[in-house]
């Protein structure tokens, strides 16, 4: 626009219609540049609206959603001085064994439970560990990496100079030593093993102990999915049409309170599915359940052994305790009386 205006000023040229023309471009000059100003301003106004919400105080800002963590169903917490052992980075061995004892309790248990989800907790004490099931807590302990735990399974020989503790899983005495102390703790009868194992084991037998509330209704559904991909008929027929989701969980529970594994999915199947069409409370179909499963909890608790050594009630006692035994909607009950009196007498 300047320089058709300069154009315009020279003698013997067309100097209306280069004026005209110098005008006419100043004025798109100055609407293009006034409509950038604007565009530009309002680019900026979201993010200078976020900056302005991330320097107000949290107590301003409005709650949402994403303020509502969810609560993992298994979780390790660890102080600042275990944070190698479960680091991928530096190749935490904590993290293997964790890996293998998932593993193994699906192959053990019957059904694959929830991930650990591990964390550091700065309010923990260093060599300190935190076990938690859907936010509470159920075990604690600590470990010292680079030392081992020499435990006494109770036929040890003599003390070890260590730091005198007990083992976090089974609470047996022990000694937390330095490497160079192995061999002189294995000759006088100490089991040794390694922090990362201390971990594993104490975090095993939290789970094992806790199988019935690790197996939720998402995992009890897969679970029937899983068995439903050999067996879809068998799932089919029992699933919704005689039993809910819900109460085959409850059985499968109640199997697991009582340290029964549930590996032979298909054999409880078969019995529920037999036994549902008449009978629908949980206690009394983990009872005909239990009754199909008996060899295999007879192998468990005496393996190798043809014949087992029972204890039976007399008639008379057995109809008098089925006669007290009071119905419930979470099974039955003896009468607090003939409880009493049972136990004095026994």
């Amino acid at each position: 626009a300047i320089i058709i205006g300069v154009l315009g000023l020279i003698p013997g040229m067309p100097n209306v219609v280069f004026i005209l023309l110098a005008s006419m471009f100043a004025a798109l000059a100055w609407m293009r540049h006034k409509r950038i100003g604007e565009e530009s301003q309002a680019a900026e106004a979201p993010a200078a609206a976020q900056a302005a919400a991330a320097q107000q105080p949290a107590e301003s800002q409005e709650a949402s959603w994403n303020d509502v963590a969810p609560v993992d169903v298994l979780g390790l917490e660890v102080g600042y001085r275990l944070i190698p052992m479960v680091d991928k980075g530096q190749d935490g061995e904590l993290l293997k064994r964790i890996r293998g004892l998932r593993r193994k309790f699906a192959q053990e248990v019957g059904f694959l439970s929830s991930p650990v989800h591990i964390r550091d907790n700065l309010e923990l004490k260093p060599n300190a560990y935190r076990i938690a099931l859907k936010g509470v807590e159920i075990g604690t302990g600590e470990a010292y990496p680079g030392q081992f735990l020499a435990i006494n399974p109770g036929r040890v020989s003599g003390p070890l100079s260590g730091r005198e503790t007990k083992d976090p899983a089974f609470g047996l005495p022990a000694f937390w030593i330095e490497g160079g102390g192995r061999e002189q703790a294995h000759a006088l009868g100490y089991t040794v093993v390694d922090a990362s194992t201390v971990v594993a084991t104490h975090l095993n037998h939290v789970i094992l102990n806790h199988a019935a509330e690790l197996l939720g209704r998402q995992e009890t559904q897969s679970l029937l999915d899983h068995i439903g991909k050999d067996a879809p008929k068998l799932i089919e027929d029992l699933v919704p049409k005689l039993l809910s989701v819900s109460t085959v969980q409850r059985v499968l529970q109640n199997l697991l309170d009582e340290g029964v594994n549930i590996r032979d999915m298909r054999s409880i199947i078969e019995v529920l599915a037999e036994h549902a069409p008449r009978i629908q409370d949980p206690v009394e179909l983990t009872a005909k359940v239990r009754e199909a499963l008996g060899r295999a909890i007879v192998q468990s608790l005496f393996p190798g052994n043809a014949e087992v050594q029972v204890m039976s009630l007399e008639p008379g006692l057995e109809r008098i305790l089925l006669q007290a035994m009071s119905a419930s909607g979470e099974g039955g009950a003896i009468e607090p009386g003939l409880a009493d009196t049972l136990l004095r007498q026994t």
